[in-house]
């Protein structure tokens, strides 16, 4: 059994993978950890020094490469990975998938935070972060909504959305 979590940045897709395989005494992977230490680069790294083209085709071999482990794992994605190439028919076939869903106001409250553990969210500025959830909730949406699962994560627990997870798996 390969459990994905996926769903936009601060969806909570690694802290509650970690809970989630804790409870389920499985292995955890966080997809990006994973590329960072296959390529021995970090992910703004690999777009710098390689691209987004690179790192996409990188990102889409790692993920397969992840599904077709022999053992049973949770696995959390990168915000953009079910949006490019064919990762979101190999989630589909290899896997049971869970989105992760949040307002986008949820999704503001808790990147508006972070904006010095994600380069992104600083590049962008506040006062154009809302526009620019916005803008990539309406693109990846028809991706997102393919997963098996849609949990709603705005004013739950991490506890809760486990808990969540655990009853529809």
């Amino acid at each position: 059994m390969k459990i994905v979590l996926l769903g936009y940045m601060a969806s909570g897709k690694s802290v509650i993978g970690r809970i989630l395989s804790k409870k389920l005494d499985l292995q955890f992977v966080d997809l990006d950890t994973f590329i960072e230490e296959k390529e021995q680069l970090s992910i703004p790294e690999l777009f710098e020094t390689k691209g987004e083209i690179y790192f996409r085709k990188k990102e889409g071999e790692y993920l397969l490469e992840l599904l077709n482990l022999k053992e049973n794992a949770v696995i959390s994605l990168g915000g953009g990975t079910p949006c490019y190439g064919n990762n979101m028919e190999f989630i589909k076939n290899k896997s049971t998938s869970f989105y992760l869903k949040g307002t986008i106001d949820t999704i503001f409250e808790r990147l508006k935070n972070e904006t010095s553990q994600r380069p992104l969210v600083a590049t962008i500025g506040m006062e154009n972060l809302k526009e620019y959830i916005a803008k990539h909730l309406f693109e990846r949406a028809p991706y997102y909504e393919k997963s098996d699962h849609i949990i709603l994560i705005n004013q739950k627990s991490v506890n809760q959305i486990v808990d969540e997870i655990m009853l529809l798996r």
